[in-house]
């Protein structure tokens, strides 16, 4: 009698399951965030775990976040900000990347090594003459203060520079020979070519950006320019005191777009991911 031939199916069920389980692991925060949120503060500090609430609080907590801050306008701040980031940072790491990867001049190699050595200076390193130059422009809670010191990204160049290797140099000479420039190439060429590296990008950038607080709170001194995650702190500190529920309600609805946006980008996140690499 034959035996029964192996499934790819059975071959992956281990490997599926280790996957899921290390999902659900790093998901468990965020699931009892969203759990928390819905539940009344006396059961929140209950010494048994339940994720499901016995009496839902939901309309409460949400109600109390709608109510005591500006929800929409931190939201608004939100986009602006991370939009107008990720615009500079394309416009100037796209061409960038470009030169580095398919262009020959001299110093090309010592850029890069100027690129790689970029990565290693954290944010923090830099803030205090950052800031210094923006409070003598008077421009101290802005859009523009917000916005400014991240237009251009090292980690973007060298994400596009990798990207753009694998790029065929052979439809790059075709563009030449029909009279295109090197900016009308990358720009109607290139990028069409790269949207899973930008989308990549797009993810990382917006994510880090919306979720910032330490820039926002060296820069912004009100509600106004408040970004989500400032938001936040602001509704813990004047409003949420030990309202725990209300406050994770809060986070639930700041970090709610960029759950959104990834799921309805993650194939191109993955894609991004796997054909950029590291290719030396």
């Amino acid at each position: 009698m034959a035996e029964p031939r192996d499934t790819p199916f059975l071959r992956d069920l281990p490997r599926l399951a280790l996957l899921t389980l290390l999902g659900l692991l790093v998901l468990m925060p965020y699931i009892w965030m969203v759990a928390a949120s819905l539940k009344p503060l006396d059961e929140i500090f209950r010494d048994s775990l339940s994720l499901l609430p016995e009496r839902f609080h939901a309309a409460e907590n949400y109600g109390k976040v709608f109510e005591r801050i500006p929800v929409f306008r931190y939201l608004l701040n939100g986009v602006v900000v991370c939009g107008a980031i990720l615009f500079f940072q394309l416009l100037f790491a796209v061409p960038a990347g470009y030169a580095l990867a398919k262009l020959r001049f001299p110093g090309r190699e010592v850029l890069f090594g100027a690129v790689m050595l970029g990565l290693l200076v954290p944010v923090q390193a830099t803030a205090l003459p950052i800031y210094v130059t923006l409070a003598s422009l008077g421009w101290l809670n802005t859009y523009a203060a917000l916005i400014a010191p991240f237009t251009i990204s090292v980690f973007a160049v060298f994400l596009f520079r990798q990207f753009f290797r694998s790029l065929p140099d052979d439809l790059l000479h075709a563009a030449r020979l029909d009279g295109m420039g090197e900016m009308a190439i990358v720009w109607r060429i290139v990028l069409p070519n790269a949207w899973p590296a930008a989308t990549a990008f797009a993810i990382f950038s917006v994510v880090a950006h919306w979720n910032d607080l330490f820039w926002p709170l060296l820069v912004v001194s009100g509600p106004d320019r408040a970004t989500p995650a400032l938001g936040v702190l602001f509704f813990r500190s004047v409003d949420a005191g030990d309202d725990y529920g209300a406050l994770m309600a809060t986070a639930v609805v700041m970090t709610a777009p960029l759950v959104i946006a990834f799921l309805l980008a993650q194939r191109r996140f993955v894609e991004g991911i796997a054909s950029t690499g590291l290719k030396g």
